[in-house]
């Protein structure tokens, strides 16, 4: 007999139960909301420990990130989280944060903080500052309409290195765009979609023709949105923006929500196998079942089934493939999913047409070095390397100054710093063994900040599947998981937080913002505040259909014959 949501001393309740499947950021957020609400929540994990590949570690009075290093308050949904869970005291923000750099001939050039500082540079060419100068009025339009669904259709398939050098030339791709994109999916500018990897911008063309021109008007009705909210808030306190962590690290904020769930809610080593979705008319609850094990599984240890309400999926969709789903009694087939492309030793001339999800593999590579042993310290968040610097001898993707962002996370006579290695630009390098590794992170570091000898101390974490790559045809992706949640009812897709955050970015507003997010969602966005974004609406749309099938069947099963 398989367990139920049901109270155990036998008697009947009326409180919904949901299974959440995956204890990253998303999932962890899902339930908390889902448990705010008075619901029964059940959280599956197949690792050790909750949180995803947001994990810190500490040793020898070093403090240091295995995946995302900090957040941003992006979204209203990451204040309401840090306001819930009592968090604010123990925010901790970067010392020099607005101080980013990124190497250009050899050399890390600060990035200028604003649009005008970055014309009045050196950093750019003549040729590159004059096309940008004149972007609006070689790109705008002044018959544009005002709705988007008028204007004609833009080429889906363009790429992000074509769309940017329309706009701006090949300079400002190679040592703007292409830095960027680095991170916020780990690819490069002509891997990328543009209308996926940037729909706010992809959008402004489509309403303006020009992005400046488009930026200029959205900061415009922006601070009119901005001035009521001002008004409206008067008196309360006003937070700190820009890129934050925690006293003691980001897993400050998982651990937190780790101690609102309690013991029985989380299940660590529990890999979910199967679901089951079931229902018989006039009767709505305990509508799936949840087949699960315990790690390591063997003979000794058997099947557990749970029944549920409703089921959240946060697990990347390669786990979701491995799982059996039925509907009714009958397998629910997901041949419609994409597949995990495996790239090492096998060639795929088309990957569009087999419908391949691309993940991209990273090293994150944790140094320190005395003091002494480094010439040139710079002061900031970071330096960013493009992908025309491997010319200048340069191998990895960027690295954080992470001890001059937060002092105490080192001794007094060392510097900590973070490295990135692999992507689309170096998938091997990722892989790579840990004294090659470390001779390119020396190397690389050698050149840019003038450091000596080897480092006093290194750690290394390799990700597999760091995140999902937004590609040409990542559009197929998102609608598998729209075709999931539309044949399984109470089933809803959240996301999962797959990677790590850099985050190199300028004062701008808007999108014009630089910003290197080594940290992935399948639906939602590349940054922690969007997987907590994604947690929070997953929780809200299961509480919404949860109060829709109250006391009667789901409103969109249908028999199937």
């Amino acid at each position: 007999m398989a367990p139920s949501s049901q109270p155990s001393d036998g008697t009947q309740s009326s409180t919904k139960s949901v299974a959440v499947v995956g204890a990253g950021i998303s999932g962890l957020v899902a339930a908390y909301q889902l448990k705010l609400h008075g619901l029964r929540v059940t959280l599956f994990e197949s690792n050790q420990h909750p949180g995803g590949k947001i994990r810190t570690n500490s040793e020898n009075g070093i403090v240091w990130e295995e995946g995302a290093n900090t957040m941003t308050e992006s979204d209203d949904a990451v204040g309401r989280l840090l306001d819930g869970l009592c968090l604010r005291e123990k925010q901790q923000f970067p010392i020099s944060q607005n101080k980013r750099y990124i190497v250009k001939n050899g050399k890390p050039e600060l990035i200028p903080s604003n649009p005008l500082a970055l014309i009045q540079s050196k950093f750019l060419s003549s040729k590159s500052k004059l096309q940008i100068l004149m972007e609006p009025f070689l790109m705008g339009r002044s018959d544009r309409k005002t709705n988007p669904s008028e204007m004609p259709g833009q080429d889906l398939s363009e790429s992000v290195g074509m769309f940017f050098k329309r706009h701006f030339g090949q300079e400002v791709v190679d040592y703007l765009i292409d830095p960027f994109v680095a991170g916020t999916s780990g690819g490069d500018p002509e891997s990328l979609s543009m209308h996926l990897a940037f729909p706010e911008i992809f959008q402004l063309e489509k309403m303006y023709g020009s992005i400046i021109l488009g930026l200029i008007k959205s900061k415009i009705s922006k601070r009119g949105v901005e001035k009521g909210e001002q008004n409206a808030s008067r008196g309360k306190r006003k937070h700190s923006k820009g890129s934050f962590s925690f006293q003691g690290g980001l897993q400050v904020l998982t651990d937190k929500l780790c101690t609102e769930l309690t013991n029985d809610s989380l299940k660590l080593h529990s890999k979910v196998l199967s679901l089951s979705y079931n229902i018989e008319e006039g009767s709505p609850t305990d509508s799936w079942s949840v087949s699960y094990t315990s790690q390591p599984a063997n003979d000794k240890i058997p099947l557990q089934d749970q029944t549920f309400d409703a089921v959240v999926m946060t697990a990347p969709l390669c786990s979701v493939q491995q799982m059996q789903i039925e509907k009714m009694g009958r397998p629910f087939l997901l041949d419609f999913l994409p597949k995990a492309k495996q790239l090492r030793g096998l060639f795929v001339p088309d990957l569009s047409r087999l419908g391949y999800v691309d993940y991209v593999p990273l090293s994150v590579i944790v140094t320190t070095f005395k003091k002494e042993n480094v010439k040139f310290p710079l002061e900031g968040f970071g330096v960013l390397v493009p992908t025309k610097e491997q010319e200048n001898g340069l191998k990895t993707l960027g690295t954080i100054f992470s001890s001059m962002m937060f002092p105490d996370r080192a001794p007094s006579d060392q510097y900590l710093y973070t490295t990135f290695i692999g992507g689309t630009r170096s998938r091997d390098l990722a892989g790579a063994s840990l004294d090659e590794l470390q001779h390119i992170v020396s190397s690389d570091l050698q050149k840019l900040l003038g450091v000596e000898g080897q480092p006093a101390s290194i750690r290394h974490v390799y990700w597999k599947d760091a995140f999902p790559l937004y590609g040409h045809d990542y559009d197929r992706v998102i609608e598998a998981i729209k075709k999931m949640e539309k044949g399984l009812p109470g089933f809803f897709y959240a996301g999962i937080l797959n990677a790590l955050r850099f985050v190199v970015r300028t004062n701008w507003n808007l999108t014009s913002k630089i910003e290197l997010h080594l940290c992935g969602n399948h639906r939602g966005g590349l940054s922690v505040g969007n997987a907590i974004a994604s947690g929070f609406k997953a929780a809200d749309l299961v509480i919404a259909y949860l109060n829709s099938q109250h006391g009667k069947t789901p409103h969109h099963f249908e028999s199937e014959k």
